[in-house]
């Protein structure tokens, strides 16, 4: 039997973290975000190419692991990032995987 040192829930955590951003479309919205700030559904189906519901489906699956947050300004919803520690492993993963916009 495995002893976790720090206990299963960070590691059950970190898994659900790392499901929810394993898919490329994701990864692509919380790039954005991470180096944006905030971004509207409109921004990012123009950014990614896809239909608004699409886009939609991928906020509902961030915003359930707690990932993301949607602010409403009149009409619009702009999104951003609301977990720091996600905010910093993106960072990582964006300094390794796309360098030159860091």
């Amino acid at each position: 039997m495995y002893l976790y040192r720090t206990g299963p829930e960070t590691f059950i955590e970190l898994a659900e973290i790392l499901k929810a951003l394993a898919h490329p479309q994701r990864l692509c919205i919380v790039k954005t975000l991470c180096e944006k700030g905030e971004s509207n559904v409109t921004d990012m189906q123009n950014c990614l190419d896809e239909a608004q519901s699409k886009v939609s489906q991928h906020l509902s699956k961030l915003k359930a692991a707690n990932i993301i947050v949607g602010k409403r300004e009149g009409t619009n919803i702009y999104y951003s990032i609301s977990d720091e520690r996600v905010r910093k492993i993106m960072l990582t993963v964006i300094s390794e995987f796309f360098p030159e916009t860091v």
